[in-house]
């Protein structure tokens, strides 16, 4: 059994409104997430009522990027804004509970944060010995020279 894709492009400057207005309809957020694409940040929020999925999707520029909390209507919220923080350096307005880029520790900060490095579509498999993606070659230990 198949559900129909529901998704709302919306600008930053709805969001509050849109996300409200899911609220006063009684559904609940199910997810944020967030997608790192060459030029923009792409954000989709999940809702849920009656067992029907909806979602709304805002694109951001790639660098600068603020988008406002909506931790005030959903508290649930802080968890995903301060995520998507601290993996893609969105940063987040008016956040319930900031935890100032520290919810997650990464070697890199940022992780998601920039298109600079991209993998290569044409990359190979580890298991070819090629490497994929900045990766070492896998050691292949039958090989013989």
């Amino acid at each position: 059994m198949s559900q129909e894709q529901n998704i709302e492009l919306i600008t930053v400057d709805t969001l509050l409104d849109k996300v409200r207005t899911k609220k006063n309809q009684g559904c609940r957020l199910v997810q944020i997430s967030a997608t790192r694409l060459p030029e923009q940040v792409e954000l989709t929020y999940s809702f849920d009522l009656d067992s029907r999925l909806t979602n709304l999707r805002l694109s951001l520029p790639g660098v600068d990027t603020c988008v406002p909390s909506i931790s005030s209507i959903y508290g649930c919220a802080i968890l995903y804004e301060n995520e998507i923080h601290d993996l893609f350096n969105v940063k987040v307005d008016g956040l319930t509970v900031d935890f100032h880029g520290n919810f997650y520790k990464t070697a890199i900060k940022f992780p998601f944060g920039s298109a600079k490095v991209a993998c290569a579509s044409s990359a190979t498999t580890p298991a070819s010995g090629t490497a994929a993606c900045g990766s070492a070659p896998a050691a292949n230990p039958g090989a013989t020279k």
